[in-house]
């Protein structure tokens, strides 16, 4: 391919890149786009939520299993009556 052959090609591949229009969103098209957009970002949020809500519960829960042992083994073997 010569040069002058490579310069035709690349300004025909422009020349059919700009005449393709764009495709543009009316009012409504753009209006529907930022409620999804909206609606995806609050869906992301409340997952988020959720995954620390539980993983608090999940935390909390650990912390009473572990003093509920303790104070079953201190009834059974410390605060046990010696007579």
């Amino acid at each position: 391919m010569s040069p002058e052959d490579r310069k035709e090609l690349i300004s025909d591949i422009i020349t059919a890149l700009e005449a393709k229009p764009s495709p543009s969103l009316s009012d409504e098209e753009h209006r529907w786009v930022k409620m999804a957009i909206q609606k995806e970002a609050q869906s992301i949020e409340l997952r988020k939520a959720i995954i620390e809500k539980t993983l608090a519960g999940l935390v909390w829960m650990v912390i009473v299993g572990i003093g509920y042992v303790f104070l079953d083994f201190a009834n059974a073997h410390i605060f046990t009556k010696q007579v």
